[in-house]
């Protein structure tokens, strides 16, 4: 099954709308959207690189953070972590920008939250080069160990007067960009999704770039400027790695054979999975498995 590109995030405690993933190239804590997985969700995030070096790519811009570096990615942002070292680990802060506003309709709201997070700020990369940036990093560590250590009484209210006092921090040292995102930017953005989302839904299939182009109700031409635009790639590009990367889930979780895991990811001709592979893994669909199998056991 595939997931939608879309996430629903399902917080722990549905009165404390805030968590906390841990991410390695393996899995993520509690279970989550993790590495190479391209998504988007109506939260803010905060991604702090807690060990290695990472490169994020946010609305097709990639980022290189290095342990201690973090950044912060708007709500409705497309984003994806493509490179993580071999022993990395990020943690991800995800919460609704109503825990920022206090109450809705509020001063805070209407000044100081929607004026940044409805505007043309996709990220901001925080590498602790100037005061303010070390300052939101303390606190970023510290609302890690926060969450790292057993919940107290009270913890909720910590949790949210740093996370206020982190956006405080940041929005005074940053200039707010001139104008809302403009329609035309989100018009973009929603017809990529919805192209992306097909994708994701239909990879199984013998798909065309038209039907791809349809799903926006979009020229094909379009449709490929969009991707070459935001993704780097053409869609075919993205389908075939798209299927590598649902593939090599079979590889790892099933007992299926090679042709059987060709023919499920869409590929008609095993020949054309196996070359496919190689060309993005750099090794053998078998060779994969055997040393997925070696890590597992």
């Amino acid at each position: 099954m595939s997931k939608p590109l879309h996430e629903t995030i399902f917080y722990p405690d549905v009165s404390f709308p805030y968590i906390m993933y841990t991410h390695t190239i393996h899995e993520s804590t509690p279970e989550g959207r993790g590495f190479n997985d391209l998504h988007w969700h109506e939260e803010l995030q905060i991604t702090l690189v807690t060990k290695g070096k990472l490169v994020i790519q946010v609305n097709g811009i990639n980022h290189e953070l290095e342990t201690g570096q973090a950044i912060l990615i708007n709500k409705g942002v497309l984003h994806v972590t493509t490179h993580l070292t071999h022993n990395g680990q990020y943690v991800s802060f995800n919460f609704p920008e109503k825990l920022l506003a206090f109450y809705a309709d509020s001063a805070m709201e209407k000044n100081y939250v929607l004026p940044f997070t409805n505007s043309l700020l996709l990220s901001l990369v925080i590498k602790g080069d100037v005061e303010w940036q070390s300052k939101v990093l303390e606190m970023l560590w510290d609302m890690k160990k926060r969450f790292d250590t057993e919940k107290n009484w009270g913890w909720e209210y910590e949790v949210a007067i740093k996370t206020v006092q982190l956006w405080f921090t940041l929005i005074s040292n940053i200039l707010l960009p001139s104008e809302e995102a403009p329609k035309y930017l989100k018009l973009q953005q929603e017809r990529l999704q919805l192209m992306l989302s097909f994708i994701h839904q239909n990879y199984p299939n013998n798909i065309t770039l038209q039907e791809i182009a349809d799903a926006a109700h979009l020229s094909v031409s379009e449709c490929t400027r969009s991707f070459k635009r935001t993704i780097h790639m053409t869609p075919y590009d993205y389908l075939i790695k798209y299927r590598i990367k649902k593939g090599s889930e079979l590889l790892n979780s099933t007992d299926y054979t090679i042709t059987e895991i060709a023919h499920r990811v869409g590929f008609n001709h095993v020949n054309h999975f196996i070359q496919s592979f190689k060309n993005h893994h750099h090794i053998t669909p078998n060779n994969f498995r055997k040393s997925s199998n070696k890590i597992n056991d």
